[in-house]
């Protein structure tokens, strides 16, 4: 069984790092060339290569605590991983709530596991100069089956984007095969079938619906969003931004308001473009005349969802498990023959396109873990269950027989017993609540074929028509120094929290866009252009300097 240490509170854990913290000896050569710390290890690791311990071994591990799959004990994930592999996780586990802060402060105070999982791109690299982090750039060699998808699917231009500048990444990240996004908008089809109009595929045509369906409804705001903590309006304003050719919610966040722009070869700041501009103006619009709810950028999650399941809102933001798992349910109590769908994400000013990248959340090492004798075992382990289509095919499905079969073409089926994302609703067990699969710590990434397992014949529509799009080049890369990211940080944050407030006044009507000009100087006011210099400086000197 693998060992649980239960923390609600954030304490030293040393004490948990058993096998994976033992050792003296310095395997860090660059390439992976390690001579020690094999103990463990499989002689002839490669690529399709199950992965056993030549010994049992255990490593400690952070692990969040989700609210809808609390982790037990006895879930079959634990066993059949230790049956397989020979190895056991000691887990430190946190809240989900508080999994980002807690997790950054138990990095900082030198007290991680081994392997903290849930990292996002740009998380690491606060701790990259403090020497907290694995250079895991320089241990790809230990890593056939990443180093195999990379190559085959070719996305070292993706992982370009994590790069320090010291030309290392310190975050080994989940991989796609192709650019996935799931977030969009769900709408009310029984709706637009009342007001005789097709789903609409534009913003443009999502007025008119939104128009229509006050005017049959007019006590209701048609559109009342959600995902506004702790970045107002995340989601609305990512999608829509894309739309209109700039950044916005989460993407302007995440990437601190560097947008590049391609055809001038240069970074700019994406709220102070016209484009972003035009995308207020539009929300601005809707509030205006009552079909957005002004309470759509601040609202909790809940909230807003129990607007939409109540049947007072009928446009909502989407991603496919709310669709299954929170308004179908929802909606079915309330309103017993409202039907829902997630739209494909309506298109804009900037045409047929999509922006992403292959690159998903991933996993940190702790730099004291190339001290360890099982180091290399680690490494295979993190390599087998992460980035192997066996250890993807586990970690998503579960075990042949007992939660899925395959059919004679070879596609997933879960069992009768089993559900997940509704895809057998009456069944009486859970793939993520009762036997621990599909949880998002370890299942992500790999083959589309494999992405596309679990989705319903709607999620494939749905991933087809995006698909379809073409996708924008992932921005370059401009990595700054110690010095630089502590002066980034003085700007970033008070560019950051005046754009969020003027934001939802233009949007809000509390400010007029005859003070756009205004705005715009009033970033200028607070070192947008010393910033903008300074990012653009550190992307030049990272392409001078490893190209």
């Amino acid at each position: 069984m693998h060992q649980v240490t239960r923390r609600n509170v954030l304490v030293a854990i040393g004490a948990l790092a058993l096998a994976a913290a033992c050792g003296s000896e310095d395997t860090g050569k660059k390439g992976g060339g390690a001579a020690a710390g094999k103990d463990g290890a499989m002689a002839n690791y490669g690529v399709g290569t199950q992965f056993k311990a030549t010994k049992p071994l255990t490593f400690t591990m952070l692990h969040n605590i989700h609210p809808a799959y609390p982790v037990k004990n006895d879930w079959l994930f634990w066993s059949e991983l230790e049956k397989r592999t020979g190895v056991k996780l000691a887990l430190t586990l946190i809240p989900f709530a508080d999994y980002d802060q807690k997790k950054a402060v138990i990095i900082t105070a030198g007290d991680a596991p081994m392997i903290v999982p849930k990292m996002y791109p740009g998380q690491e690299t606060p701790f990259v100069a403090s020497g907290a982090l694995l250079p895991v750039s320089d241990y790809v060699d230990m890593l056939p089956n990443f180093k195999d998808k990379v190559a085959k699917w070719n996305i070292q231009g993706d992982l370009d984007t994590l790069r320090q500048e010291d030309g290392r990444y310190y975050l080994l990240p989940g991989v796609h095969e192709d650019v996935w996004l799931d977030y969009s908008l769900a709408i009310r089809t029984d709706v637009l079938e009342e007001i005789g109009m097709p789903a609409p595929t534009t913003w443009d045509e999502l007025y008119t619906v939104l128009k229509a369906m006050k005017e049959k409804h007019p006590d209701n705001y048609p559109f009342s969003d959600r995902w506004n903590i702790p970045t107002p309006g995340g989601n609305l304003l990512n999608i829509l931004a894309q739309s209109y050719g700039t950044q916005g919610g989460w993407t302007f966040v995440n990437e601190h308001g560097a947008y590049w722009d391609g055809t001038a070869g240069k970074f700019v700041y994406g709220p102070a473009m016209d484009q972003y501009k035009q995308m207020l103006q539009y929300l601005n619009k809707l509030v205006k005349e009552g079909l957005l709810d002004p309470e759509s950028f601040t609202q909790k999650d809940e909230d807003a969802t129990a607007k939409f399941t109540a049947g007072k809102s009928y446009v909502i933001g989407s991603n496919a498990q709310s669709l299954v798992n929170e308004y179908r349910p929802g909606l079915a109590k309330a309103v017993p023959d409202a039907k829902v769908t997630k739209i494909p994400v309506p298109l804009g000013p900037a045409g047929n396109v999509k922006v992403g990248t292959r690159l998903e959340n991933g996993i940190v090492i702790n730099a004291k873990a190339k001290d360890s004798p099982n180091f290399v075992a680690m490494m295979q382990f993190i390599d087998w269950l992460w980035y192997s289509d066996a250890g993807e095919v586990f970690a998503k499905w579960g075990v042949e027989g007992v939660t899925y079969a395959k059919d004679a073409s070879g596609d997933f089926k879960l069992n009768p017993g089993v559900d997940f994302l509704g895809l057998n609703p009456s069944a009486p067990k859970h793939l993520q609540k009762d036997f621990g699969f599909s949880n998002g710590v370890f299942a992500y990434g790999g083959t589309t074929q494999l992405l596309n397992s679990t989705f319903s014949d709607e999620e494939k529509q749905f991933q087809n028509v995006m698909n379809g799009r073409q996708t924008l080049p992932v921005r370059p890369p401009f990595p700054l120094s110690e010095a630089e990211r502590e002066q980034a940080s003085l700007w970033e944050t008070p560019l950051a929290d005046h754009v969020q407030q003027n934001t939802l006044k233009f949007i809000l009507g509390k400010r007029d866009f005859s003070e756009w000009d205004a705005f715009v100087k009033e970033l200028e006011g607070k070192n947008l252009t010393s910033y903008m210099d300074l990012v653009n400086k550190a992307y030049q000197r990272f392409k001078q300097q490893h190209g």
